[in-house]
């Protein structure tokens, strides 16, 4: 709709400049020249905006419409002498020639978009197939192994029954999280407390923490930080870089989750003192990229950017190898006029969901 009613002012434009400007030039032919000069040039206004909008066709189309227009007023009844008839001629015969020009160089600038699109689109299908074979491969070599043994009568049946029901639940994880990735993401944005939700993402992290013998704490802010936000979403992604520090800590070392509120906006610090990251693989972290880990696929992180993308924030990351890894988010905070409720029940539902 929005589309169309574009389009639709951008053919009125291109029609109110060309009457304009004919009905000047109807008026002023019998004044100076220089004028009459200086708004014959507005003719390239309207074959501009025809071009830029609607390409060759465009151009060529806006081109017939004021030639027809400046034949009827500028020379309708008017009896004129050679040297000012072949003036306006070439002008005629110029502008057409521009209207060509500027339409081709546009469909030709366009269609070069288009493939550079496509391109870049089939290149990251291809990077999205390279994830899914690697991620796929191992939990397929263990399902594979496992029903090998149980069909030749080897080993403990229900160890071999259990790893390959992990195994199939990887390769579900890994398919759910494909097609996460590709689909658009539907945001669901209310007036929420943002610590209650870093909370919240904390909490789904600390058992894993606590298994891994990891410290994971949390500074807030002591007010409220009120914001237009889709709590469950925002969880999601601060679980999944929360679960990265866990992952990259050792025994004993800590993570911590800070929030301070700045001008118009709150900053989330996910710390910790890990294994740390090198620079090529800071450099691709947002891409899709095969995961080094034994658990989990590697559409985590660009989700999760995907996600603060989708809050208007920003997410930068620092790393040094063998010393750790801080991410900053940051986040606008903006309240929705008129909210709609949100229920209880909602808030479980999507909260069983996180977890």
């Amino acid at each position: 709709m929005i589309t169309m009613i574009k389009k639709y002012i951008h053919i009125a434009t291109i029609i109110l400049i060309t009457v304009l400007t004919t009905t000047y030039l109807h008026y002023a032919k019998n004044q100076t020249s220089s004028p009459h000069v200086y708004f014959g040039e507005l003719y390239y206004l309207p074959l501009l905006l025809g071009a830029a909008r609607f390409g060759l066709k465009g151009a060529l189309l806006t081109y017939l419409l004021i030639s027809a227009a400046y034949v009827t007023l500028v020379w309708g009844g008017q009896t004129v002498d050679f040297p000012w008839g072949a003036d306006r001629a070439l002008h005629l015969i110029f502008t057409g020639l521009f209207a060509v020009v500027s339409g081709k160089l546009v469909e030709r600038d366009r269609n070069k978009s288009r493939q550079i699109e496509q391109e870049r689109y089939f290149a990251g299908i291809g990077q999205a197939s390279t994830v899914i074979v690697h991620d796929l491969k191992n939990p397929l070599i263990s399902i594979q192994g496992f029903a090998r043994r149980i069909q030749e009568g080897k080993g403990d049946i229900s160890q071999a029954a259990q790893t390959i029901i992990a195994s199939a639940n990887t390769m579900q994880r890994i398919v759910n999280d494909v097609l996460e990735f590709a689909k658009p993401l539907r945001m669901d944005f209310h007036n929420e407390d943002i610590r209650a939700i870093i909370r919240r993402a904390c909490e789904s992290c600390r058992t894993k923490a606590a298994e891994n013998g990891i410290t994971l704490a949390e500074v807030l802010p002591a007010e409220p930080v009120i914001s237009a936000t889709d709590s469950f979403q925002l969880a999601r992604a601060l679980v999944n870089l929360i679960d990265n520090s866990v992952d990259a800590s050792s025994r004993g070392g800590h993570v911590t989750v800070t929030a301070v509120s700045a001008k118009n906006k709150l900053i989330i610090t996910i710390k910790d003192h890990g294994i740390g990251m090198d620079s090529e693989t800071l450099d691709n972290l947002f891409e899709l990229t095969y995961t080094t880990k034994n658990e989990g696929t590697g559409f985590g992180v660009p989700i999760s950017k995907k996600i603060i993308d989708a809050h208007h924030g920003m997410i930068r990351v620092k790393s040094q190898k063998g010393i750790g890894t801080e991410v900053i988010i940051e986040l606008p905070i903006k309240k929705m006029t008129n909210p709609e409720p949100i229920t209880e029940k909602c808030h479980d539902a999507r909260r069983a969901q996180l977890q």
